[in-house]
């Protein structure tokens, strides 16, 4: 894929979260776990955005993404998409998820970033190494045993990585609430060598 690249504003950081294992809540860290030093991890993040906020301009954009592209990938934190595409801020919308894959919620924000905001292209990115491909639906069981309800979403769990983002690629091309179906391209990101690997949908 070529990289999107043309010069209008710095990047943007995004926070997000790892996914290299899935836990239930039982064995999440304690909140002494998740401290560091000086406070919890979420008093840096708002200590960062004062000193961020304090060299902010406004740069005067429109809501709608300047590259008309909506880019649908998984929240593992070692993806840094706008880095890995060549996007600057205000290029895309970014819609993230466990495992990147395209959801009811997904067609939810694509159709609103489409028929609202003016998108016609939709890339779809999963990576190597995801998380999704060490749990199994019997996680929502597990999380039923342990609060006493199931959850109403479906866990999405995948083992081809490849046969997961044509699925996604299929989900969208079929959506009726999509206006624009025919740009509609699927990747794997390598972790390893930074590379994005296009998918066949057929």
């Amino acid at each position: 894929m070529t990289a999107f690249s043309h010069s209008h504003a710095a990047t943007d950081s995004q926070v997000t979260s790892n996914v290299m294992g899935m836990t239930t809540p039982a064995s999440v860290p304690t909140e002494s776990e998740g401290a560091i030093r000086g406070g919890t991890v979420t008093d840096r993040l708002v200590e960062a955005n004062e000193r961020y906020a304090a060299a902010f301009t406004d740069p005067g954009m429109d809501a709608r993404p300047v590259l008309h592209v909506a880019v649908v990938a998984c929240m593992d934190a070692r993806l840094d998409l706008h880095q890995a595409l060549g996007l600057e801020l205000g290029d895309c919308h970014t819609i993230r998820n466990a495992g990147g894959v395209v959801t009811d919620d997904v067609i939810r924000s694509l159709t609103i970033s489409q028929r609202a905001l003016g998108t016609r292209s939709v890339v779809l990115i999963h990576h190597t190494g995801c998380g999704m491909e060490a749990v199994t639906e019997d996680f929502r069981h597990d999380l039923e045993m342990e609060v006493g309800q199931r959850p109403a979403w479906a866990v999405e769990a995948f083992r081809d990585v490849e046969q997961d983002v044509r699925q996604s690629m299929q989900r969208v091309r079929t959506s009726p609430f999509l206006l624009h179906t025919d740009d509609v391209r699927g990747f794997v990101f390598d972790v390893k060598t930074g590379l994005l690997r296009e998918i066949d949908p057929e």
